[in-house]
């Protein structure tokens, strides 16, 4: 049971990237923008400011990097194919269910990862952390090359076998930045350490599906089971 009472169904605002690492601790899953689920998301909680605030930079969007760095928590397209923080508590489990007790070796082997997707995990993972940019390249991801990057590295996040650790933005010759950031990917092994790998696999995927589905019914209240069933995938 958690100690804290709060859940998304509490009417609360996030009104800066302290409160928002704050959230991910108390509540362990933060999708970035609204789904399904009424009130389970950022989106949803944050202050107007920070999540719209007329020009660049886009608050909700900058602290996307620092918040990973300083919590040390997951970031990916962990739940229906959008962006989720996970805290580092809860990702062992959540990524032990999603992986059904396969590390990448062994999905692929057993015919459960495509061709495609083992080869950007394997180019990525021996050159991890790498910016998106830099993987792309390396991969010969272009017009005329390799296609499939986008679902490749979407899938590879959703069965978290991929996380984003941070992002960072272009700059001009005089050293300004510009444009959205670019993100940069890991494998959890490589990111969290032993704290993810002495974990992961504790538990068998089902009993970490239960427990993670526990302690979302317990912070999503009003939520259908159904819904969140949907959810965890």
């Amino acid at each position: 049971m958690r100690s804290n009472s709060r859940t998304f169904s509490d009417r609360f605002v996030i009104s800066s990237k302290e409160e928002l690492e704050s959230a991910i601790e108390e509540f362990g899953f933060v999708p970035f923008f609204a789904n399904p689920i009424k009130g389970f998301s950022l989106e949803e909680h944050i202050a107007p400011k920070c999540w719209w605030a007329g020009e660049d930079p886009w608050p909700a969007w900058e602290w996307k990097g620092p918040v990973i760095r300083e919590t040390g928590c997951a970031y990916g397209k962990f739940m229906q194919n959008k962006a989720v923080y996970i805290s580092r508590e809860w990702f062992p489990d959540f990524a032990n269910y999603r992986r059904d007790g396969y590390d990448a070796d062994a999905r692929y082997d057993d015919g459960l990862m495509a061709r495609d997707d083992k080869l950007l995990f394997d180019l990525l993972d021996s050159n991890a952390p790498i910016y998106s940019k830099t993987l792309k390249k390396l991969g010969d991801y272009r017009k005329g090359g390799r296609k499939g990057f986008d679902s490749s590295i979407t899938r590879l996040q959703k069965n978290c076998y991929v996380v984003i650790t941070d992002f960072k933005h272009e700059t001009d010759k005089n050293g300004n930045e510009y444009g959205w950031g670019i993100g940069e990917y890991s494998t959890p092994e490589k990111f969290f350490g032993r704290d993810f790998t002495d974990r992961v696999y504790k538990r068998s995927p089902e009993e970490s599906r239960e427990r993670v589905k526990k302690h979302l019914m317990e912070i999503l209240p009003k939520a259908d089971e159904k819904a969140i069933d949907k959810m965890l995938g």
